[in-house]
């Protein structure tokens, strides 16, 4: 996944290439993707999705606070909709990406009245599903992360995985951040 300053382009379908990348020894290899697992699990000096949304009292999921932009279900729902674009585009060569900026983000500030705790337990699953997902991709050892993904742009699988994970530890930051502002 390319995520634009100012415009997304449109992926393109580039012709097959080799994709072959240098052989590494296993151990290299074996310790690369432990390291790349442990960064989407929340390891090092990130938080975890489990800690960082863990116990979000319903009614406040769509509250605003003072100079900050994003309420948390804006949050989780666009942490959610990213690392599905960026999962789909790692394993899918069919896969559309959404619209910049609108398709990522909701289309409201919380989920529709009477219905919060259900989206936001929704939202989670299909969160963590998808995580769990890339974390298989990254540990198959059949998945060469070096090699270009042969629909994209000059994108690897360690790319997009050190971009998920990079992407992931922001947004639960703000996450974080958020709660603490609105003291639950």
């Amino acid at each position: 996944m390319k995520l634009p300053m100012a415009k997304r382009k449109t992926r393109k379908q580039s012709p097959k290439t080799s994709g072959e990348a240098a052989p590494r020894p296993s151990s290299q290899d074996r310790l690369l993707r432990d390291h790349l697992l442990y960064l989407l699990e929340g390891g090092g000096a990130h938080i975890n999705f489990a800690d960082a949304l863990a116990g979000w009292p319903a009614q406040v999921i769509g509250v605003k606070v003072a100079n900050f932009p994003h309420t948390a279900w804006m949050l989780l729902e666009h942490m959610r909709l990213a690392q599905w674009d960026i999962l789909e585009f790692s394993r899918n060569a069919k896969h559309v990406s959404p619209k910049w900026p609108e398709g990522y983000w909701p289309a409201s500030e919380a989920p529709p009245d009477g219905k919060a705790e259900k989206a936001w337990t929704a939202s989670m699953a299909a969160f963590k599903k998808d995580l769990h997902a890339m974390e298989k991709l990254v540990a198959d050892k059949k998945v060469d992360l070096y090699a270009h993904i042969p629909w994209g742009d000059g994108q690897t699988i360690l790319r997009e995985t050190l971009l998920l994970a990079d992407h992931n530890a922001y947004h639960l930051g703000q996450l974080v951040m958020l709660r603490k502002s609105i003291r639950t």
